[in-house]
């Protein structure tokens, strides 16, 4: 029997919450396979970890106060994991990412035809099926078209990804030094470092609306103040944590210039407008 741990982080979203993990319970599982949850509930004020526990009695989780967002949240889930069994897969899961009938066959079928030594990322699209949303990622291309073939990628979106167990034993778990966005670019970019293939499967494998494209640090019509304090935010986009993953990977002199630029897009956001950089 093989098993694989999912691994949720979730704040107040108990509605979303719960349509994710009844379309998780109701995928079909390969008889030689179990599945496992682990959830870390972040400080949830709006009834979500009761609302789990009566509806979803299996659910493995996990207490935090609010400070972990979603990149230490993923972080301490897969932490509890890891400590609590040897699985042989883990499978990270946005909760407002909802799954289609057969994804979970369809990932583990695709990292067995990688000998199960390579991640797996299955992309999804907006809930109209208009478009793709979230997936492997190229740098300077985005998100890889959706072509019915496996495409090779640089690194991904953390919404649906599959992980070997020998993934972990290579990289172990994520880097905790990013507090809500970052780790699953990290994450993706160190496999690439280390030799380690990353594979976007050749369909949508869930639905997933994307996040607003403007965010309030960036937003001309925010005021400075509030632009200033957004950018700072653990779910903004803090610049040091930027300069942290382009040191990391690209250098100090690009993370340097992004580190100033940064701050120059949220004093200056009309700049980035007037060069098509930033759609108003």
């Amino acid at each position: 029997m093989k098993t694989i741990a999912v691994l949720l982080t979730v704040f107040n979203r108990k509605e979303t919450t719960l349509r994710c993990l009844d379309n998780l319970f109701k995928q079909f599982i390969p008889q030689d396979y179990s599945l496992e949850v682990y959830l870390t509930n972040d400080g949830c004020t709006d009834g979500t970890p009761e609302a789990v526990r009566v509806q979803f009695p299996q659910v493995n989780i996990i207490d935090g106060d609010g400070s972990l967002f979603w990149n230490r949240g993923m972080w301490t889930a897969w932490d509890v994991a890891a400590k609590t069994k040897e699985y042989d897969f883990y499978l990270w899961l946005n909760d407002d990412t909802f799954l289609y009938d057969g994804a979970i066959e369809k990932l583990l079928a695709t990292s067995q035809k990688y000998k199960d030594q390579a991640i797996v990322v299955g992309p999804t699209e907006s809930l109209d099926k208009s478009h793709t949303t979230y997936g492997g990622r190229i740098p300077q291309k985005g998100i890889p078209e959706v072509t019915g073939c496996d495409v090779k990628c640089i690194t991904f979106n953390g919404n649906i990804v599959l992980f070997p167990k020998s993934v972990y034993d290579s990289i172990g778990n994520m880097d905790p030094y990013y507090s809500h966005s970052g780790g699953d670019i990290d994450y993706g970019l160190t496999a690439t470092k280390r030799g380690i293939a990353i594979y976007q499967v050749g369909e949508h494998l869930g639905a997933c609306n994307e996040h607003p494209t403007l965010s309030n640090w960036c937003n001309p019509d925010v005021p400075l103040r509030k632009r200033w304090k957004a950018l700072h935010r653990p779910n903004g986009q803090p610049p040091r944590e930027i300069f942290h993953l382009e040191s990391k990977f690209y250098g100090i002199g690009k993370a340097t210039f992004h580190y100033f630029t940064t701050y120059l897009h949220c004093i200056f956001p009309q700049l980035w407008v007037f060069l098509g950089k930033t759609r108003k």
